[in-house]
Protein backbone atom coordinates (compact mmCIF):
# COMPACT_ATOMS: atom_id res chain seq x y z
CA UNK A 1 0.00 0.00 0.00
CA UNK A 2 0.98 3.65 -0.45
CA UNK A 3 1.63 4.09 3.27
CA UNK A 4 4.31 1.38 3.18
CA UNK A 5 2.24 -1.31 4.90
CA UNK A 6 1.91 -4.85 3.49
CA UNK A 7 -0.84 -7.46 3.69
CA UNK A 8 -1.46 -10.91 2.26
CA UNK A 9 -4.54 -10.54 0.05
CA UNK A 10 -6.66 -12.81 -2.10
CA UNK A 11 -6.05 -12.21 -5.82
CA UNK A 12 -8.24 -13.12 -8.80
CA UNK A 13 -6.72 -12.93 -12.28
CA UNK A 14 -8.69 -13.82 -15.40
CA UNK A 15 -10.67 -12.38 -18.30
CA UNK A 16 -14.12 -10.87 -18.76
CA UNK A 17 -16.04 -11.03 -22.08
CA UNK A 18 -16.64 -7.63 -23.67
CA UNK A 19 -18.52 -7.02 -26.93
CA UNK A 20 -17.21 -4.01 -28.84
CA UNK A 21 -18.08 -4.80 -32.44
CA UNK A 22 -16.26 -8.08 -32.01
CA UNK A 23 -16.04 -10.07 -28.78
CA UNK A 24 -12.90 -9.54 -26.67
CA UNK A 25 -11.57 -11.23 -23.55
CA UNK A 26 -10.26 -8.39 -21.35
CA UNK A 27 -7.65 -9.54 -18.79
CA UNK A 28 -8.25 -8.14 -15.31
CA UNK A 29 -6.93 -8.59 -11.78
CA UNK A 30 -8.91 -8.11 -8.54
CA UNK A 31 -7.32 -7.76 -5.11
CA UNK A 32 -9.79 -8.67 -2.35
CA UNK A 33 -9.05 -6.67 0.81
CA UNK A 34 -9.09 -8.20 4.28
CA UNK A 35 -12.01 -5.87 5.05
CA UNK A 36 -14.16 -7.54 2.36
CA UNK A 37 -17.14 -7.47 1.92
CA UNK A 38 -17.32 -4.03 3.55
CA UNK A 39 -14.65 -2.52 1.29
CA UNK A 40 -14.45 -2.81 -2.51
CA UNK A 41 -11.71 -4.77 -4.30
CA UNK A 42 -8.74 -2.98 -5.88
CA UNK A 43 -9.06 -3.56 -9.63
CA UNK A 44 -6.45 -3.49 -12.41
CA UNK A 45 -6.27 -4.32 -16.07
CA UNK A 46 -3.66 -6.99 -16.76
CA UNK A 47 -2.61 -6.32 -20.38
CA UNK A 48 -0.25 -8.62 -22.24
CA UNK A 49 2.88 -7.22 -23.86
CA UNK A 50 0.95 -6.75 -27.13
CA UNK A 51 -1.83 -4.68 -25.52
CA UNK A 52 -1.91 -0.97 -24.82
CA UNK A 53 -4.07 0.78 -22.19
CA UNK A 54 -6.67 3.28 -23.41
CA UNK A 55 -6.68 5.88 -20.65
CA UNK A 56 -10.23 7.10 -20.11
CA UNK A 57 -12.97 7.84 -17.63
CA UNK A 58 -12.66 4.44 -15.94
CA UNK A 59 -8.98 3.51 -16.40
CA UNK A 60 -5.76 5.38 -15.62
CA UNK A 61 -2.37 5.09 -17.31
CA UNK A 62 -1.27 2.35 -14.90
CA UNK A 63 -4.29 0.14 -15.54
CA UNK A 64 -6.09 0.95 -12.28
CA UNK A 65 -9.85 0.60 -12.80
CA UNK A 66 -12.29 3.18 -11.39
CA UNK A 67 -16.05 2.63 -11.53
CA UNK A 68 -19.14 4.18 -9.88
CA UNK A 69 -19.81 0.71 -8.45
CA UNK A 70 -16.49 0.84 -6.57
CA UNK A 71 -17.04 4.39 -5.28
CA UNK A 72 -20.55 3.57 -4.09
CA UNK A 73 -19.68 0.15 -2.65
CA UNK A 74 -21.99 -0.75 0.21
CA UNK A 75 -22.40 -4.15 1.88
CA UNK A 76 -24.55 -6.22 1.43
CA UNK A 77 -25.97 -4.90 -1.86
CA UNK A 78 -22.52 -4.65 -3.51
CA UNK A 79 -20.89 -7.90 -4.68
CA UNK A 80 -17.95 -8.98 -6.83
CA UNK A 81 -20.42 -10.40 -9.39
CA UNK A 82 -22.23 -7.05 -9.55
CA UNK A 83 -18.87 -5.28 -9.94
CA UNK A 84 -17.88 -7.51 -12.88
CA UNK A 85 -21.24 -6.91 -14.57
CA UNK A 86 -20.78 -3.13 -14.36
CA UNK A 87 -17.16 -3.49 -15.52
CA UNK A 88 -18.35 -5.35 -18.64
CA UNK A 89 -21.05 -2.73 -19.30
CA UNK A 90 -18.63 0.21 -18.96
CA UNK A 91 -15.93 -1.46 -21.07
CA UNK A 92 -18.50 -2.10 -23.81
CA UNK A 93 -19.04 1.67 -23.92
CA UNK A 94 -15.30 2.42 -23.96
CA UNK A 95 -12.87 -0.42 -24.67
CA UNK A 96 -9.97 -0.16 -22.17
CA UNK A 97 -7.30 -1.91 -24.26
CA UNK A 98 -6.03 -1.81 -27.83
CA UNK A 99 -3.61 -3.87 -29.90
CA UNK A 100 -0.05 -2.54 -30.06
CA UNK A 101 2.18 -2.53 -33.10
CA UNK A 102 5.50 -4.34 -32.73
CA UNK A 103 7.35 -1.02 -32.44
CA UNK A 104 5.40 -0.24 -29.26
CA UNK A 105 6.03 -3.59 -27.60
CA UNK A 106 9.27 -2.55 -25.84
CA UNK A 107 7.63 0.53 -24.29
CA UNK A 108 4.68 -1.59 -23.19
CA UNK A 109 7.04 -3.99 -21.41
CA UNK A 110 8.36 -1.06 -19.39
CA UNK A 111 4.79 0.00 -18.55
CA UNK A 112 3.88 -3.53 -17.45
CA UNK A 113 6.96 -3.58 -15.23
CA UNK A 114 5.79 -0.35 -13.59
CA UNK A 115 2.26 -1.74 -13.10
CA UNK A 116 3.81 -4.77 -11.39
CA UNK A 117 5.63 -2.45 -8.99
CA UNK A 118 2.40 -0.55 -8.25
CA UNK A 119 0.55 -3.77 -7.38
CA UNK A 120 3.44 -4.76 -5.12
CA UNK A 121 3.23 -1.42 -3.28
CA UNK A 122 6.35 0.11 -4.83
CA UNK A 123 6.07 3.57 -6.39
CA UNK A 124 9.00 4.46 -8.63
CA UNK A 125 8.54 8.10 -9.56
CA UNK A 126 11.47 8.13 -11.98
CA UNK A 127 9.92 5.30 -13.93
CA UNK A 128 6.56 7.06 -13.84
CA UNK A 129 8.03 10.24 -15.29
CA UNK A 130 9.80 8.30 -18.01
CA UNK A 131 6.62 6.48 -19.04
CA UNK A 132 4.56 9.68 -19.16
CA UNK A 133 7.11 11.29 -21.47
CA UNK A 134 8.98 13.29 -18.84
CA UNK A 135 6.29 15.92 -18.41
CA UNK A 136 7.09 18.05 -15.36
CA UNK A 137 4.19 19.80 -13.67
CA UNK A 138 6.07 20.48 -10.43
CA UNK A 139 6.02 24.25 -11.00
CA UNK A 140 2.21 24.47 -11.26
CA UNK A 141 0.51 24.99 -7.91
CA UNK A 142 -3.09 23.83 -8.06
CA UNK A 143 -5.50 23.55 -5.12
CA UNK A 144 -8.90 21.86 -5.16
CA UNK A 145 -11.56 22.73 -2.59
CA UNK A 146 -14.22 20.01 -2.24
CA UNK A 147 -17.61 21.33 -1.16
CA UNK A 148 -19.40 24.51 -2.25
CA UNK A 149 -20.98 25.48 1.06
CA UNK A 150 -20.10 28.66 2.97
CA UNK A 151 -16.81 27.17 4.19
CA UNK A 152 -15.80 25.92 0.75
CA UNK A 153 -16.45 29.30 -0.86
CA UNK A 154 -14.62 31.07 2.00
CA UNK A 155 -11.61 28.81 1.39
CA UNK A 156 -11.63 29.57 -2.35
CA UNK A 157 -11.75 33.32 -1.75
CA UNK A 158 -9.04 33.37 0.92
CA UNK A 159 -6.72 31.01 -0.99
CA UNK A 160 -7.15 33.13 -4.13
CA UNK A 161 -6.47 36.30 -2.11
CA UNK A 162 -3.31 34.74 -0.62
CA UNK A 163 -1.93 34.29 -4.14
CA UNK A 164 -0.01 31.09 -3.45
CA UNK A 165 -1.92 28.93 -5.97
CA UNK A 166 -1.74 29.21 -9.76
CA UNK A 167 -5.23 27.71 -9.97
CA UNK A 168 -8.06 27.04 -7.49
CA UNK A 169 -10.78 24.52 -8.36
CA UNK A 170 -14.07 24.51 -6.45
CA UNK A 171 -15.63 21.05 -6.68
CA UNK A 172 -19.37 21.52 -6.24
CA UNK A 173 -20.96 18.17 -5.35
CA UNK A 174 -24.41 19.55 -4.53
CA UNK A 175 -27.47 18.41 -6.47
CA UNK A 176 -29.06 20.66 -9.09
CA UNK A 177 -27.67 23.73 -10.78
CA UNK A 178 -25.52 26.55 -9.46
CA UNK A 179 -27.07 28.52 -6.64
CA UNK A 180 -26.15 30.84 -3.80
CA UNK A 181 -22.46 31.66 -3.51
CA UNK A 182 -21.47 29.27 -6.30
CA UNK A 183 -23.63 31.18 -8.76
CA UNK A 184 -22.13 34.46 -7.53
CA UNK A 185 -18.63 33.10 -8.12
CA UNK A 186 -19.63 32.24 -11.67
CA UNK A 187 -21.21 35.67 -12.24
CA UNK A 188 -18.23 37.62 -10.87
CA UNK A 189 -15.60 35.35 -12.40
CA UNK A 190 -12.29 35.39 -10.52
CA UNK A 191 -9.02 34.83 -12.35
CA UNK A 192 -7.57 31.34 -11.89
CA UNK A 193 -10.73 30.02 -10.18
CA UNK A 194 -12.69 27.17 -11.80
CA UNK A 195 -16.02 25.72 -10.65
CA UNK A 196 -16.79 22.12 -11.61
CA UNK A 197 -18.92 19.12 -10.70
CA UNK A 198 -16.48 16.67 -12.33
CA UNK A 199 -13.79 15.02 -10.18
CA UNK A 200 -11.42 15.06 -13.16
CA UNK A 201 -11.16 18.86 -12.77
CA UNK A 202 -9.16 18.20 -9.57
CA UNK A 203 -6.43 16.27 -11.40
CA UNK A 204 -2.82 16.92 -10.31
CA UNK A 205 -3.72 19.13 -7.36
CA UNK A 206 -0.91 19.80 -4.89
CA UNK A 207 -3.40 20.28 -2.03
CA UNK A 208 -7.02 19.10 -1.76
CA UNK A 209 -9.12 20.84 0.91
CA UNK A 210 -12.14 18.87 2.15
CA UNK A 211 -14.99 21.03 3.51
CA UNK A 212 -18.07 18.84 2.90
CA UNK A 213 -20.40 18.05 5.80
CA UNK A 214 -23.64 16.07 6.01
CA UNK A 215 -26.69 18.36 6.18
CA UNK A 216 -29.46 15.75 6.58
CA UNK A 217 -31.75 14.80 9.45
CA UNK A 218 -29.69 12.20 11.32
CA UNK A 219 -30.98 11.61 14.87
CA UNK A 220 -27.75 11.08 16.80
CA UNK A 221 -24.22 12.49 16.77
CA UNK A 222 -22.91 9.08 15.69
CA UNK A 223 -25.41 9.03 12.80
CA UNK A 224 -24.20 12.44 11.64
CA UNK A 225 -20.56 11.31 11.67
CA UNK A 226 -21.45 8.06 9.89
CA UNK A 227 -23.25 10.09 7.22
CA UNK A 228 -20.08 12.17 6.78
CA UNK A 229 -18.08 8.95 6.49
CA UNK A 230 -20.48 7.72 3.79
CA UNK A 231 -19.96 11.01 1.91
CA UNK A 232 -16.19 10.59 2.10
CA UNK A 233 -16.41 7.01 0.81
CA UNK A 234 -17.68 8.44 -2.48
CA UNK A 235 -15.17 11.32 -2.56
CA UNK A 236 -11.76 10.21 -1.28
CA UNK A 237 -11.15 7.35 -3.81
CA UNK A 238 -11.86 9.69 -6.73
CA UNK A 239 -9.67 12.47 -5.28
CA UNK A 240 -6.86 9.96 -4.63
CA UNK A 241 -7.19 8.71 -8.21
CA UNK A 242 -6.85 12.12 -9.84
CA UNK A 243 -4.28 13.59 -7.41
CA UNK A 244 -2.25 10.64 -6.03
CA UNK A 245 0.54 12.92 -4.76
CA UNK A 246 -1.63 15.58 -3.12
CA UNK A 247 -1.68 16.66 0.51
CA UNK A 248 -5.19 16.18 1.90
CA UNK A 249 -6.24 19.03 4.21
CA UNK A 250 -9.43 18.18 6.12
CA UNK A 251 -11.75 20.91 7.40
CA UNK A 252 -14.91 18.78 7.76
CA UNK A 253 -16.37 18.01 11.20
CA UNK A 254 -15.40 16.46 13.52
CA UNK A 255 -11.99 17.22 12.10
CA UNK A 256 -10.06 14.60 14.12
CA UNK A 257 -12.33 11.74 13.05
CA UNK A 258 -12.71 12.87 9.43
CA UNK A 259 -8.93 13.23 9.07
CA UNK A 260 -8.58 9.64 10.28
CA UNK A 261 -11.29 8.55 7.80
CA UNK A 262 -9.50 10.39 4.95
CA UNK A 263 -6.22 8.69 5.85
CA UNK A 264 -7.80 5.24 5.88
CA UNK A 265 -9.79 5.68 2.65
CA UNK A 266 -6.96 7.31 0.67
CA UNK A 267 -4.21 4.97 1.88
CA UNK A 268 -1.90 8.00 1.66
CA UNK A 269 1.12 8.14 3.97
CA UNK A 270 0.30 9.81 7.30
CA UNK A 271 2.36 12.93 6.56
CA UNK A 272 0.12 13.79 3.58
CA UNK A 273 -3.20 13.68 5.46
CA UNK A 274 -3.70 16.49 7.97
CA UNK A 275 -6.62 18.32 9.55
CA UNK A 276 -7.00 22.05 10.13
CA UNK A 277 -7.07 21.17 13.83
CA UNK A 278 -6.21 23.95 16.26
CA UNK A 279 -4.33 26.16 13.82
CA UNK A 280 -6.89 28.98 14.08
CA UNK A 281 -7.09 28.78 17.88
CA UNK A 282 -3.29 28.73 18.15
CA UNK A 283 -2.87 31.78 15.89
CA UNK A 284 -5.48 33.64 17.96
CA UNK A 285 -3.86 32.49 21.22
CA UNK A 286 -0.40 33.65 20.14
CA UNK A 287 -1.81 36.97 18.89
CA UNK A 288 -3.49 37.63 22.25
CA UNK A 289 -0.26 36.82 24.12
CA UNK A 290 1.82 39.12 21.90
CA UNK A 291 -0.49 42.08 21.36
CA UNK A 292 -2.90 42.19 24.28
CA UNK A 293 -0.84 40.74 27.10
CA UNK A 294 2.58 41.82 25.72
CA UNK A 295 4.04 38.38 26.49
CA UNK A 296 6.23 38.22 23.37
CA UNK A 297 8.66 35.58 24.61
CA UNK A 298 5.87 33.26 25.71
CA UNK A 299 3.88 33.64 22.49
CA UNK A 300 6.46 32.05 20.20
CA UNK A 301 6.45 28.80 22.20
CA UNK A 302 2.71 28.64 23.01
CA UNK A 303 0.30 26.19 21.37
CA UNK A 304 -3.28 24.95 21.48
CA UNK A 305 -3.23 21.17 21.09
CA UNK A 306 -5.57 18.18 21.28
CA UNK A 307 -9.19 18.31 20.11
CA UNK A 308 -11.13 21.18 18.62
CA UNK A 309 -13.75 22.57 20.98
CA UNK A 310 -13.96 22.59 24.76
CA UNK A 311 -11.33 19.85 25.25
CA UNK A 312 -8.46 21.81 23.70
CA UNK A 313 -5.33 22.19 25.83
CA UNK A 314 -2.58 24.83 26.09
CA UNK A 315 0.98 23.60 25.76
CA UNK A 316 4.52 24.85 25.28
CA UNK A 317 7.44 23.95 23.07
CA UNK A 318 10.18 21.99 24.88
CA UNK A 319 12.80 24.70 25.39
CA UNK A 320 12.96 25.34 29.12
CA UNK A 321 15.99 27.54 29.83
CA UNK A 322 15.52 27.80 33.62
CA UNK A 323 18.73 27.09 35.51
CA UNK A 324 17.19 25.02 38.29
CA UNK A 325 13.99 23.32 39.39
CA UNK A 326 12.78 26.29 41.46
CA UNK A 327 13.16 28.69 38.53
CA UNK A 328 11.46 26.19 36.22
CA UNK A 329 8.48 25.95 38.58
CA UNK A 330 8.25 29.75 38.76
CA UNK A 331 8.36 29.99 34.94
CA UNK A 332 5.59 27.39 34.66
CA UNK A 333 3.38 29.25 37.17
CA UNK A 334 3.89 32.52 35.26
CA UNK A 335 3.02 30.88 31.96
CA UNK A 336 -0.10 29.26 33.39
CA UNK A 337 -1.38 32.59 34.72
CA UNK A 338 -0.77 34.34 31.40
CA UNK A 339 -2.22 31.40 29.45
CA UNK A 340 -5.39 31.43 31.58
CA UNK A 341 -5.83 35.15 30.90
CA UNK A 342 -5.32 34.57 27.16
CA UNK A 343 -7.79 31.67 27.15
CA UNK A 344 -10.31 33.92 28.88
CA UNK A 345 -10.01 36.43 26.04
CA UNK A 346 -10.16 33.61 23.46
CA UNK A 347 -13.26 32.02 25.00
CA UNK A 348 -16.46 32.63 23.10
CA UNK A 349 -14.77 33.51 19.82
CA UNK A 350 -16.49 31.16 17.38
CA UNK A 351 -15.03 29.77 14.19
CA UNK A 352 -16.97 31.43 11.37
CA UNK A 353 -16.57 30.23 7.80
CA UNK A 354 -14.40 33.16 6.76
CA UNK A 355 -12.10 32.79 9.79
CA UNK A 356 -11.62 29.06 9.13
CA UNK A 357 -11.06 29.95 5.46
CA UNK A 358 -8.24 32.31 6.48
CA UNK A 359 -6.70 29.50 8.54
CA UNK A 360 -6.95 27.09 5.59
CA UNK A 361 -5.28 29.65 3.31
CA UNK A 362 -2.50 30.05 5.87
CA UNK A 363 -1.90 26.28 5.91
CA UNK A 364 -1.99 25.87 2.11
CA UNK A 365 0.46 28.76 1.77
CA UNK A 366 2.94 27.02 4.09
CA UNK A 367 2.57 23.75 2.17
CA UNK A 368 2.81 25.12 -1.39
CA UNK A 369 5.71 27.47 -0.61
CA UNK A 370 7.52 24.85 1.51
CA UNK A 371 7.83 27.44 4.30
CA UNK A 372 8.72 24.90 7.02
CA UNK A 373 6.54 26.94 9.37
CA UNK A 374 5.17 25.35 12.56
CA UNK A 375 1.37 24.95 12.78
CA UNK A 376 -0.86 23.12 15.25
CA UNK A 377 -2.65 20.68 12.92
CA UNK A 378 -4.40 17.34 13.27
CA UNK A 379 -1.84 14.61 12.69
CA UNK A 380 -1.49 10.94 13.59
CA UNK A 381 -0.76 11.06 17.32
CA UNK A 382 0.11 7.39 17.82
CA UNK A 383 3.43 7.16 19.67
CA UNK A 384 3.14 10.66 21.15
CA UNK A 385 2.37 11.15 24.86
CA UNK A 386 1.99 7.37 25.32
CA UNK A 387 -0.95 7.25 22.89
CA UNK A 388 -1.15 3.77 21.36
CA UNK A 389 -4.25 4.07 19.16
CA UNK A 390 -4.57 5.41 15.61
CA UNK A 391 -6.14 8.79 16.31
CA UNK A 392 -5.51 12.28 14.96
CA UNK A 393 -4.95 15.17 17.38
CA UNK A 394 -3.66 18.71 16.95
CA UNK A 395 0.06 18.91 17.62
CA UNK A 396 2.67 21.47 16.50
CA UNK A 397 4.12 20.28 13.18
CA UNK A 398 6.52 21.69 10.61
CA UNK A 399 4.71 21.88 7.25
CA UNK A 400 6.22 21.69 3.77
CA UNK A 401 5.39 20.46 0.28
CA UNK A 402 5.08 16.87 1.55
CA UNK A 403 2.69 17.84 4.35
CA UNK A 404 4.01 17.15 7.86
CA UNK A 405 7.79 17.30 7.70
CA UNK A 406 8.40 16.86 11.44
CA UNK A 407 6.47 16.96 14.70
CA UNK A 408 7.78 19.52 17.20
CA UNK A 409 8.50 18.17 20.69
CA UNK A 410 6.33 19.57 23.46
CA UNK A 411 7.40 20.16 27.06
CA UNK A 412 6.82 17.22 29.41
CA UNK A 413 3.65 18.17 31.23
CA UNK A 414 1.78 15.31 32.96
CA UNK A 415 -1.53 17.21 33.02
CA UNK A 416 -1.35 18.03 29.30
CA UNK A 417 -0.44 14.42 28.46
CA UNK A 418 -3.31 13.12 30.59
CA UNK A 419 -5.78 15.36 28.71
CA UNK A 420 -4.42 14.27 25.33
CA UNK A 421 -4.68 10.61 26.32
CA UNK A 422 -8.27 11.17 27.44
CA UNK A 423 -9.13 12.82 24.11
CA UNK A 424 -7.42 9.99 22.23
CA UNK A 425 -9.44 7.41 24.16
CA UNK A 426 -12.81 9.02 23.46
CA UNK A 427 -12.00 9.59 19.77
CA UNK A 428 -10.82 6.00 19.36
CA UNK A 429 -14.00 4.67 20.97
CA UNK A 430 -16.07 6.76 18.54
CA UNK A 431 -14.05 5.56 15.55
CA UNK A 432 -14.61 1.94 16.52
CA UNK A 433 -18.35 2.45 16.08
CA UNK A 434 -18.04 3.75 12.50
CA UNK A 435 -18.39 1.65 9.35
CA UNK A 436 -15.61 2.49 6.92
Amino acid sequence: FKDGSQKDLLNFSGTIPVKYGNSYNIPIQLWILDSHPFAPPICFLKPTVNMGISVGKHVDAHGRIYLPYLQNWSHPKSTVIGLIKEMIAKFEEELPLYSLSSSDAARQSELLSYIAKITEGETDMKSKNKISGGKNEGCFNKITVVGAGDLGIACVLTIAAKGAADKVVLLDLSEGGAKGGTMDLEIFALPNVEISKDFSASADSKVVVLTVNYLGNAQTYLDVIQSNVDLFRGIIPAISHYSPNAVLLVASHPVEVMTYVSWKLSMFPKNRVIGVGANLDTERFQYILRNLLKAHLLAKDAWIVGEQGEDKVTSWTSCNSAANQTEAMADRNTREKVANRAMGVLKGRGQRSWSVGLSVADLTDSILKDKRKVHSVSTLAKGCCNINSEVFLSLPCILGTTGVVEMVKLEDDPLMQEKLQSSAGSIHDLQQQLKL
